[in-house]
């Protein structure tokens, strides 16, 4: 980590006040930086490179109404063969640069039937579907999802008319999508949302004790809901075609968070 971070110290032209990590299609939150400067990954010794469609493999430093931002174009994916601690390598990153707000986004499966493709969930909890140590249960860990920040969400989110949903995020290791006997046991278990990445991200966060908001973007509905075969295809191109209220939203949020700080 020491050579990421002295390289990454070279790049940046000052500590941003803000760290995003963008999920599948979700890129072009980077267009409304200012003086935008791109380092890619393969471009920092020891770093992994990213390998799914959707991830360009990227940070990209810039400055939004002048709050310096570092965005992370692409993520890693446990089912890319990499461990736990390499898929968490953005975020403790973020951490030894000494980033003190983090935004972590995705785009996910929706498993709670009365919500609709393009609605943005807050995740106030998790739950892991991974079984790799032992059954599911829900984390809604306050030193994780901090009142104090949902708070700040669900105001903005008034400010802009946006129906914010909050919800329980399901990790499932991936990389085929669930089956619709397993959208119904997440059901059964409380979980709102599925998807193949964030909840690692999510727990290094806590770990490194950054001040995180997690959002997720409805871009299909989970198996089983609806009569459609799912494809990776089909995420894409629904995050593109939702990405702009996703984007304003983010926009405003970090505009606020920064006039409070």
């Amino acid at each position: 980590m020491n050579k990421i971070r002295e390289f990454m110290l070279g790049r940046l032209p000052e500590t941003p006040h803000f760290a995003i990590v963008l999920g599948s299609g979700l890129s072009s939150l980077t267009n409304d930086l200012m003086r935008a400067q791109s380092i890619p990954f393969s471009d920092i010794p020891n770093y992994p490179e990213t390998t799914v469609s959707g991830h360009k493999g990227e940070f990209i430093f810039g400055y939004l109404d002048g709050i310096p931002i570092l965005c992370a174009r692409g993520r890693f994916h446990f089912y890319e063969g990499l461990s736990l601690s390499e898929v968490t390598i953005p975020i403790k990153l973020f951490s030894a640069l000494q980033i003190p707000n983090l935004i972590i986004t995705n785009s996910a499966g929706c498993v709670n039937s009365q919500w609709n493709l393009g609605d943005i969930m807050l995740i106030n909890g998790h739950l892991d579907f991974t079984f790799r140590d032992g059954n599911p249960k829900i984390d809604k860990d306050k030193l994780i999802y901090k009142e104090s920040n949902r708070q700040i969400a669900k105001s903005v989110a008034s400010q802009v008319g946006l129906e914010l949903r909050e919800g329980v995020y399901t990790w499932t290791l991936g990389p085929t999508y669930e089956t619709p006997a397993e959208i119904n046991m997440i059901r059964e278990h409380g979980g709102d949302a599925v998807g193949m990445s964030t909840l690692p991200e999510i727990v290094e966060a806590g770990l490194q004790k950054l001040n995180m908001w997690g959002f997720t973007c409805f871009t299909n509905m989970a198996a089983g809901i609806e009569n459609e075969v799912l494809s990776h295809d089909d995420v894409l191109s629904n995050a593109e075609k939702f990405k702009d209220h996703f984007k304003n939203y983010i926009n405003q949020l970090i505009t606020t968070i920064s006039e409070e700080n």
